[in-house]
């Protein structure tokens, strides 16, 4: 990848922005920002790990997008992988045919995948993915003559995807209040955030070290899940959504024995366990899935984002034999499906992706350079607004607190005129693109592309240090 600075395209940036203003409705964001004249930043460019604007100003790509662009950007290998597989074969469905692509690339995951995980069932996206296991896992039960078993569980601030099926999974409640009633059935248990244990009730054993505590922390987490099972009975429960690092909240790593004691508890109690690893695999942890790095195997994968590192959208879900094996046999068929689901460009781009993962040893690289990353961001500890830094590989986050001592963490007025008020806009004009979010306690978010190594830690730690202690001082 070159490291010379790119020719950027001009733009005509009040143009653009007027056409923005005037009929573009962004995702997750509140359109009075535009509408009040202020503005959206416009992306152009994207080199490496960095981004330039509209007006030719360069930022460091600290969240790779969407915690899609692990590769990086840039990489022409893939834009002319996708230009060949368009002239060749643009589109066909997966609907009672298939193409190459898809073929080799479900054969690519269930290489990597964990397990018995042998089967891939395409999709466009992560939610897309997420809503493909909700209804696989119910259709599965009524295959096994267990038809009661349709509720799923997941954990509290758990971000699942926008759907209908996946909102239901979702936990976090501001985010689906306003499309209420959803889809029945999705239950909350608590989180793996052990900065927040003491809230959530759980009291360490006496002269317990942090070590030990974190560690009895994962096996009360985990119980939860057991106890809610029990209390809405096992035979109405048919699968557990579980991300291996939490992403809504800001980057909960599972406490030491939590996924292996919920692995029991799912096989004791015949409930599908669904890693949703729609962030955290292709590297973000340093293994194509991470549930390889906290070693258990799940009953379905859901993934995405990566796998092309966003050069052209694609999801799947990757299924066990043991839940796929129902559908061997007979009349027996899975109604369900997405008309750009496997699609030839997105097949093809991501099996070029992999090879470059494979080739470039991107994994290998967040293994060995995490501790450096995590080593960067914990100097910040030292600021009194820093409550904790936690993640895990190439994501992290960092909890921002009003009492260091205490813990305590900002109301909502607060949180609204730290984070939006300035956080978010004054990270961006020093130079680094990140998520400043409050879905749970306010928290900095970073993923940046895999590419990224000691030296880009130090300056985006840098420019950390720079924002909140300005910060602090508005405070």
């Amino acid at each position: 990848m070159t490291m010379t600075e790119p020719t950027l395209t001009t733009y005509n940036e009040a143009d653009l922005q007027q056409k923005a203003k005037d009929h573009l409705w962004m995702h997750f964001s509140r359109q009075s920002v535009m509408e009040s004249g202020a503005g959206v930043p416009i992306i152009v460019k994207g080199e490496g790990h960095h981004i330039w604007d509209s007006t030719g100003r360069k930022y460091i790509d600290g969240l790779s997008g969407l915690f899609v662009v692990n590769a990086g950007h840039g990489r022409k290998r893939l834009a002319d992988v996708a230009a060949r597989q368009a002239e060749e074969l643009a589109f066909f469905p997966i609907w009672s045919y298939a193409h190459p692509n898809a073929i080799e690339l479900a054969d690519r995951l269930a290489s990597y995948a964990p397990g018995d995980l042998n089967r891939v069932f395409f999709s466009t996206g992560g939610g897309e993915a997420v809503e493909t296991a909700f209804k696989l896992a119910k259709y599965y039960w009524k295959l096994q003559g267990r038809p009661t078993k349709h509720k799923v569980i997941s954990r509290s601030i758990a971000y699942h995807g926008t759907p209908q099926g996946a909102l239901a999974i979702t936990g976090i409640p501001g985010m689906k209040e306003m499309f209420e009633p959803l889809v029945p059935g999705g239950f909350r248990v608590p989180n793996t955030n052990f900065y927040r244990s003491e809230e959530m009730g759980f009291v360490a054993s006496p002269g317990a070290d942090s070590a030990t505590a974190e560690r009895e922390f994962g096996l009360w987490a985990a119980n939860r899940i057991e106890e809610m099972i029990l209390f809405e009975g096992p035979e109405t429960v048919a699968a557990v959504f579980l991300e291996p690092v939490q992403n809504s909240g800001g980057c909960f790593p599972p406490p030491p024995g939590y996924f292996q004691r919920v692995r029991e508890i799912c096989d004791q109690y015949d409930v599908l366990l669904v890693s949703d690893e729609v962030i955290c695999a292709f590297g973000r942890i340093g293994h194509m899935f991470a549930c390889d790095e906290f070693g258990y195997v799940p009953d379905m994968i859901t993934c995405a984002k990566g796998m092309t590192s966003g050069y052209s959208p694609i999801g799947a879900t990757i299924v066990s034999d043991r839940v796929y094996e129902p559908f061997k046999h007979g009349t027996t068929s899975f109604y369900h499906g997405y008309t750009f689901g496997g699609h030839p460009v997105s097949s093809a781009v991501a099996l070029a992706n992999l090879d470059i993962f494979e080739e470039e040893k991107l994994n290998e690289r967040v293994r060995e350079n995490s501790p450096l990353f995590r080593s960067a961001l914990e100097r910040l500890n030292d600021l009194p607004i820093v409550g904790n830094v936690r993640g895990d590989g190439y994501f992290f986050g960092i909890e921002l607190v009003k009492d260091k001592a205490t813990k305590e963490t900002f109301n909502d007025a607060e949180s609204e005129r730290l984070l939006r008020g300035f956080l978010s806009k004054a990270l961006f004009e020093a130079g680094l693109y990140c998520r400043a979010d409050d879905r749970g306690d306010p928290v900095i978010q970073l993923a940046p592309p895999l590419t990224i190594g000691p030296a880009e830690f130090d300056e985006i730690e840098g420019i950390l240090r720079g924002v909140l202690t300005e910060a602090w001082s508005r405070l």
